[in-house]
């Protein structure tokens, strides 16, 4: 089945009230236990485009591959009232591999100039994803958005606490 994600889904979780952004910032196909994303490049606003991303409630590690295009996935691990503890960043390209820990949130993010295609291998049922509590905070702690043609990070003041960036 494929999803189509409009400019209005993903406004809630945008650094600045655009007018107009992407308007179809990214496509899932599901098929097979498997979630394929199509993120669009481009920016909405000063942010790289990006899917609104969640927070899983799954036991186990989540696999995700790049299969086209390069990106970045961002994931985070809040505390009990929601501020963040860690956030950690992976770079990627063509067949790298991100594993993200029980209990984190993710967010896939295209920093590059083509589609960005991430397949997720492990199986999630809807009820182990939450994006509830990206929605409420307008986002993860740190915004993607491009200074002077590097990749750079921009706090949500959303957020009390914005922990040291980790990238590996």
């Amino acid at each position: 089945m494929i999803t189509t994600k409009t400019d209005k889904d993903l406004k809630p979780v945008l650094m600045e009230n655009i007018k107009k952004g992407l308007k179809t910032p990214y496509y899932t196909i599901s098929d097979n236990n498997q979630l394929i994303f199509v993120v669009s490049a481009g920016k909405n606003g000063a942010e790289f485009n990006k899917i609104v991303g969640y927070f899983s409630n799954f036991a186990g590690m989540q696999i995700y591959q790049a299969l086209y295009g390069q990106g970045i996935i961002i994931m985070q691990r809040n505390e009990s009232d929601g501020e963040a503890k860690e956030f950690k960043v992976v770079t990627l390209n063509p067949g790298k591999q991100a594993l993200v820990p029980a209990g984190w949130g993710m967010c896939i993010v295209n920093t590059g100039v083509n589609l960005l295609v991430v397949i997720r291998t492990s199986f999630l049922d809807e009820k182990d994803t939450d994006q509830q509590p990206v929605l409420d905070k307008k986002g993860f702690a740190y915004f993607v958005v491009e200074k002077k043609g590097e990749i750079s990070f921009e706090q949500n003041p959303t957020y009390r606490v914005h922990p040291q960036i980790t990238i590996e």
